[in-house]
């Protein structure tokens, strides 16, 4: 605004001086002036005076409007004339946000008062010199010596801006960002709830541990390394064109399938790499590969030699 007045100012005085020149040759002689003439003229100072200071509105308004778009990136919202709440607003105003934005009203008022003080002092020297000027010299020093407190005042108030903005900025995204508890909970709503999936894993622990044992009896021997992996292999000459993993377990799985296997007189083989070997690379009911073939031959030919030996 001040900027704006000064790149009008010329004009401006220049409109003054005409408007007052007329009134006070109108008013000359004082006792021809009726009422209704002094009413005329007084109402042509209002609307003369508000027309004057239409431009300064404006662009103060255009200033303030562009900077409220640029900071919220041209959001708006109506939304807030719905949550008016007397109770609310007390709570906000005894919040600590509200004493951060009480302590830089109180430093935007140190800053002016600080660039006043200044520029006061620094011309007390020519303050005595006014008496020898015309009233029009006068009045232009004195308002050249308010626009440079403006500026000055302006570029402080600038530099304060720009950082609020940022501090603004910051404490925004820290509001937004999502705490522990949110990020635990987004968690739940997307991939689940931890102990509902850890109950269903041990649901479908306890039917696989059911298939095994429902399994294992019909295998013809138990590969094992010798309690972390076990794996059940059946060959039906009939249906099967190589031998097919029919169970298999590690740990505890593997424990209870040597079990079974112990318990339903099935030979349990005891081969290390072979036993690592199939529960990594065969899935349940599928044929070994072309590359256990002999391992696993080995083993079945001793399995049904020895079946054959007991009949």
């Amino acid at each position: 605004m001040f900027i704006f007045f000064k790149a009008v100012g010329k004009y401006f005085f220049g409109f003054i001086q005409t408007f007052m020149t007329q009134g006070f040759t109108a008013f000359s002689d004082i006792g021809t002036i009726s009422t209704t003439d002094a009413h005329i003229y007084i109402t042509e100072v209002i609307f003369k005076s508000l027309l004057l200071s239409l431009p300064f509105l404006l662009v103060a308004a255009v200033v303030a409007i562009a900077f409220n778009m640029a900071q919220t990136r041209l959001n708006f919202s109506f939304n807030l004339l719905n949550k008016l709440n007397p109770i609310e607003g007390m709570k906000k105003l005894l919040s600590g946000r509200s004493f951060v934005e009480l302590l830089k009203s109180i430093i935007k008022v140190a800053i002016v008062g600080a660039v006043i003080y200044s520029e006061i002092k620094a011309n007390i020297p020519q303050y005595s010199q006014l008496i020898d000027k015309s009233i029009y010299d006068s009045l232009l020093w004195i308002a050249q010596m308010i626009y440079t407190m403006a500026i000055k005042a302006g570029i402080f108030l600038l530099a304060f801006g720009v950082a609020d903005y940022l501090y603004q900025w910051w404490d925004y995204e820290r509001q937004i960002r999502m705490s522990h508890q949110d990020i635990k909970d987004e968690y739940k709503q997307t991939e689940g709830d931890p102990q509902i999936k850890s109950r269903q894993k041990e649901r479908q622990r306890r039917m696989a541990m059911l298939r095994m044992a429902q399994k294992v009896p019909h295998a013809d021997v138990i590969v094992r390394n010798p309690t972390h992996f076990a794996v059940a292999i059946k060959y039906d000459r009939e249906k099967d064109k190589a031998p097919r993993v029919i169970a298999k377990g590690q740990d505890y799985l593997a424990l209870k399938i040597i079990e079974i296997a112990e318990t339903n007189k099935i030979t349990i083989s005891t081969d290390p790499p072979l036993a690592r070997g199939l529960y990594a690379s065969v899935d349940l009911d599928q044929e070994i590969p072309e590359k256990y073939y002999q391992a696993i031959a080995e083993i079945l030919v001793f399995v049904y030699s020895k079946v054959g030996n007991k009949k």
